[in-house]
């Protein structure tokens, strides 16, 4: 198995925009959230930082971070 290859820096003298990094995503306890797979649920638990469990009715799902696949309602 090989690892991931690591991002590419930016230089300041290049011509080109630096890639903008997407700003961390918050949940709180009760959000109505989507996710890609599981579909709507509600956040019924948070470890900061880690992850949220979600409530998606017909099963609960423990998502981590990032959170790419989930969004907030």
């Amino acid at each position: 198995m090989t690892k991931p290859a690591a991002p590419k820096r930016h230089l300041p003298t290049s011509p080109f925009r630096a890639p903008v990094t997407p700003p961390p995503k918050h949940f709180a306890l009760g959000d109505r959230v989507t996710h890609d797979m599981y579909g709507l649920g509600r956040v019924i638990g948070i470890e900061d930082g880690i992850a949220v469990l979600v409530d998606f009715g017909s099963k609960q799902a423990r998502i981590m971070s990032p959170y790419g696949k989930m969004s907030k309602l």
